[in-house]
Parts: structure tokens; C-alpha cells; sequence
């Protein structure tokens, strides 16, 4: 019996003793890696730092062309001024101006000179046939037909501008066309988001047709459809401000023009449809998730007292530009 007992003891005794070896070991191997961790922790503290990425130098980047109708208004020159203060913001960027008018005025002359932009100034008349009668509202007729399709004309050609600070791009650069109503409200983000636009880039509109925000609507990856109230069955039911062109479709497209005769809201379709087919456009701001350009207007000045003082004779100092 006590031969057994001390057999007994005996085992249990090695295998304790094999279990703490067995312990031991692991104990040890996670010493090592804990070692060897903070050796290449150490090493990874002692190398220096990879060099930041550097961004694009602004001459490897695309050129952006701003094209903005304009036309004189009490509300011109702020308007103006608060665009032309964002688009300073964004490199490698051209403004296209064209004014509704004979030829340049001094004001927006002025404005451009002064806003340290690359700019073009044009000008063009609305024939008085297409010009808005007085007392019609805004949407009866499409505004800003003839500048825009002025400024795609000095796009596709050497032809000189009124106040003409730059040449047309020659053939093969490139660039994206956008056309940036000038009573609108943009983020400089957007300007980043079309400028690598390979056809037609698109995403939403805030506060428009009556609706927080317009848009299409997106998946996979791929427009499918469009978020909108009115007429939605429209080729494009976009907004002006809703989408971008690559300067290299549209030279490849002489044809492409926006209608002056299309019926409201086709306005964009007249172009568009020239260029693409809906299910290739191009969304962008995060799947058109994003909202970067809000469709704001400025109120109109109620100019009650000033039309006072000028039956008075103490109107307002015309000298003085607003």
C-alpha cells in the first residue's frame, strides 16, 4: 500500500514538475515577443517620419471654366462679388463672364480686374424677342441662352474676347466646363469634385423646384433615376448648377448648344442630350449624397425711400457703384 502511495506521489510530482517546465517555456517565448515588439517599436520611433503627400502642383491639375451670364441689376455687383471671392479659392481656375449687354460695362470691367482672377469678358445681347417682359416671372423664358452659347463659341475657337484677358484653350487640354449662375451659393469643394470629369459629371441641388434639394438618385455606383417633383420624366431633370462637362467632349461635340427656343425645364436637356446618354453620367459629392451648391436668390431691393428722395431731388450719389 505505501508502495503505491509513494508510486502516486511520485507521478503526481513529475507531472508537476513537467507542467511548470511547460509554463516556464511559455512564459519565456512571450517575454521574447514582448522584447522583441518593443525593439521594433523603439526602431520604428528612431526612423523618421515618410514625407507627406504632396498635392498636385496647380499646373498638373485640369483647368476649371467658370461660365456665368450676367446682366445689370441693382443686386449685380454683390452677387459678383461674392462668387468671384469663392472661385479665388480654387486653383487652376478660369472664369468665363459674359454679360447680357452691347459690350463691357465699366462696372463688371472693373470687378474683374480687381478679383486677382484668370478671367475671359464677353458680351452678348438677348434678342428683345427672348428678353423677359415686363411684369412675366422668371421661368416663361429660358435667361442666359445667348451667354452661355457665346461663351461655348469662344471655347471651340480663336475668337477674341471683348475684354479678351486669355486665349481659347487649344485642342487636347485639359479641363471641365461648368456653368455657375452667378446668384447661387457654392462650396469650394464642389470645384474639386467635377475637376476630373471624364464626360458628365452630376450631384444634387439644394433648394430647388421646390424641394430642399434635387438630385439623382444613385446605385452601384450608377444614376438610375432622378429626385424631383416636377416633369421628372424630362431627359435630364437637372439643374444648371447640377452637373459638369469635360472640355474635351465638348469640343468633340460641335453641335452641342443649349435650345432657347426648349420648353421650360429642358433647358439642360437641350445640351446634355447631345453629349451623353443619362446612364453614363458620372456621380459625384459621395454618390450624390452630398449637398455642395444651393439654388439661393437674392431678394430684390425695395427701393420705396430711394425713389422718394429722388422726387425730391436728394436721390442717392449715382456716382457712387453699388
Amino acid at each position: 500500500m505505501k508502495l503505491k502511495l509513494k508510486n502516486v506521489f511520485l507521478a503526481y510530482f513529475l507531472v508537476s514538475i513537467a507542467g511548470l517546465l511547460y509554463a516556464l517555456v511559455q512564459l519565456a517565448e512571450q517575454l521574447r515577443q514582448k522584447d522583441l515588439r518593443i525593439s521594433q517599436l523603439q526602431a520604428d520611433l528612431r526612423r523618421p517620419p515618410p514625407a507627406p503627400a504632396q498635392p498636385p502642383e496647380p499646373e498638373a491639375l485640369p483647368t476649371i471654366y467658370v461660365v456665368t451670364p450676367t446682366y445689370a441689376r441693382l443686386v449685380q455687383k454683390a452677387e459678383l462679388v461674392r462668387l468671384s471671392q469663392t472661385l479665388s479659392l480654387v486653383p487652376r481656375l478660369h472664369w468665363l463672364l459674359v454679360e447680357d449687354a452691347e459690350g463691357p460695362t465699366p462696372l463688371v470691367s472693373g470687378l474683374l480686374a480687381a478679383s486677382g482672377l484668370l478671367f475671359t469678358h464677353l458680351a452678348v445681347l438677348t434678342p428683345k424677342a427672348q428678353r423677359l417682359r415686363e411684369g412675366e416671372p422668371g421661368w416663361v423664358r429660358p435667361r442666359g441662352v445667348e451667354q452661355r452659347n457665346r461663351a461655348l463659341d469662344w471655347l471651340r475657337s480663336r475668337g477674341g474676347a471683348v475684354a479678351g484677358e486669355k486665349d481659347p484653350p487649344p485642342p487636347g487640354t485639359r479641363g471641365v466646363v461648368y456653368f455657375a449662375d452667378d446668384d447661387n451659393t457654392y462650396s469650394r469643394e464642389l470645384f474639386e469634385e467635377m475637376r476630373w470629369t471624364r464626360a458628365v459629371s452630376v450631384w444634387p441641388v439644394g433648394l430647388v423646384g421646390g424641394l430642399r434639394f434635387e438630385g439623382p438618385r444613385v446605385q452601384d455606383g450608377r444614376v438610375v433615376g432622378f429626385h424631383t417633383a416636377w416633369e421628372p420624366n424630362r431627359p435630364f431633370p437637372v439643374d444648371m448648377a447640377g452637373f459638369a462637362v469635360s472640355l474635351p467632349l465638348l469640343l468633340a461635340k460641335p453641335n452641342a448648344r443649349f435650345d432657347g427656343t426648349a420648353a421650360r425645364g429642358h433647358l439642360e436637356s437641350s445640351l446634355l442630350s447631345h453629349l451623353v446618354d443619362p446612364k453614363d453620367l458620372e456621380p459625384r459629392a459621395a454618390n450624390c449624397t452630398r449637398v455642395l451648391v444651393w439654388h439661393t436668390r437674392t431678394e430684390k431691393p425695395k427701393m420705396k425711400q430711394e425713389e422718394q428722395l429722388q422726387r425730391q431731388g436728394r436721390g442717392s450719389d449715382p456716382a457712387v457703384e453699388v
